[in-house]
């Protein structure tokens, strides 16, 4: 059942790219970009320079073809110091890959290609009665003649605003059997009928814009459905198997974060005369933190390298690494400011940010309560 995944030269070589990155142009401005709830738009110019805006966008679209397992590679050392910053390559995967699974050729061709240059993807399946329950969805997709028109409310949508390019789901047929009767389709920021809520006030990502998407008689050509109708949630559920390893890979950069920072605190920071890093008591925190930490890496790399292989098991590995991933950054954020004390505290230190940031790990795409269902579901069968 857990099959080994490599590490080759070409992965290390993208995180070493990536961790200058972020250290350079995107953890300087992480604190004012939390302070100021703030779009992180020198993340979003630096990734785009760098071809990290959206790595998993295959050459033949014009991006680079980055792997499943690099792609989680790029998201961690952003997460690792800012998360805002890190849904940029995220959320351009979660947006477009039902596009990648679900799409024709021409779709492909006309979305991917304009997201590797730099137009980003966000995801519209989650409404405020249907979040858990998607396929209890009230946005609905009428044909009228070669066109779709929809009308409904989309809600928590990342990036929402700033993104150029929105998967939305939509009931397709209201008479259908649930479930069967979604579709999924391409809307762009500048259609007509397509309008953006106010921003969400938030506990942490601060950063990234959280609205709702409000479609009122908003038409739509008939080639921007994404495969054929119907098909919109069985879409977006196989695209949820894929991104949830990316939601691990953001819990894995937090938590290495703040263990970096509580490290060098601890090691720094004298109490009773000698280094507070010399106490056992301290020394057990680390050891768990660091344990557990790298527990959760092999759990998903090893998700990542099932995604791009397309598994059979993926959506057990996948629901295990987001569920196990964003529990462990939530107790290493946790213990990160524990260790640092009342300095912990304030935000002159960037852990009560990142133990903030942890949190929603652990509830979008799909709570980790379901994500306990959906394991439990694939191992009795």
């Amino acid at each position: 059942m857990f099959d080994v995944y490599k590490l080759t030269d070409e992965h290390q070589e993208i995180r070493a790219a990536v961790r200058s990155i972020v250290e350079d142009k995107i953890t300087p401005a992480a604190a004012e970009v939390d302070a100021e709830a703030r779009y992180p738009q020198e993340a979003h110019d630096a990734l785009l320079a760098t071809d990290f805006f959206a790595p998993h966008v295959a050459e033949e679209y014009g991006g680079v073809g980055a792997d499943a397992l690099a792609t989680c590679i790029v998201i961690e050392e952003v997460a690792r110091g800012c998360m805002s910053s890190s849904l940029i390559p995220a959320v351009n995967k979660l947006g477009s890959m039902p596009v990648i699974l679900g799409g024709g050729e021409e779709i492909k061709q006309k979305y991917l290609s304009q997201l590797a240059q730099g137009h980003g993807f966000s995801y519209g399946l989650s409404e405020r009665e249907a979040g858990s329950d998607t396929a209890s969805m009230k946005t609905r997709a009428k044909r009228d003649g070669d066109d779709w028109v929809l009308n409904g409310v989309k809600t928590w949508i990342t990036n929402a605003g700033v993104s150029d390019f929105y998967t939305v789901m939509a009931v397709t047929d209201p008479d259908g059997a649930r479930g069967r009767n979604i579709s999924a389709f391409v809307v762009e920021k500048d259609d007509e009928g397509f309008t953006f809520g106010e921003k969400e006030r938030k506990l942490g990502i601060k950063g990234s814009p959280t609205r709702e998407l409000f479609f009122e008689d908003c038409r739509i050509p008939g080639d921007r459905i994404i495969g054929t109708e119907g098909e919109g949630l069985k879409i977006a559920l196989r695209t949820l198997d894929h991104t949830r390893v990316t939601i691990a890979a953001q819990a894995l950069g937090v938590a290495q974060g703040a263990l970096d920072y509580a490290i060098d605190y601890v090691k720094d920071r004298k109490q009773f005369g000698k280094s507070v890093s010399d106490f056992q008591a301290v020394q057990f925190m680390v050891a768990d933190m660091g344990m557990k930490l790298e527990a959760a890496r092999q759990l998903t790399y090893a998700a990542a390298a099932k995604s791009e292989r397309d598994d059979d098991d993926l959506g057990f590995f996948g629901a295990a690494a987001k569920a196990f991933a964003s529990d462990v950054a939530m107790e290493i954020t946790t213990d990160a400011v524990q260790l640092l004390g009342g300095a912990g505290y304030v935000v002159d230190h960037p852990v009560e940010r990142m133990m903030r940031d942890a949190k929603i790990t652990q509830i979008y795409e799909g709570t980790n309560q379901i994500q306990r269902l959906v394991m439990g579901r694939k191992l009795l069968g």
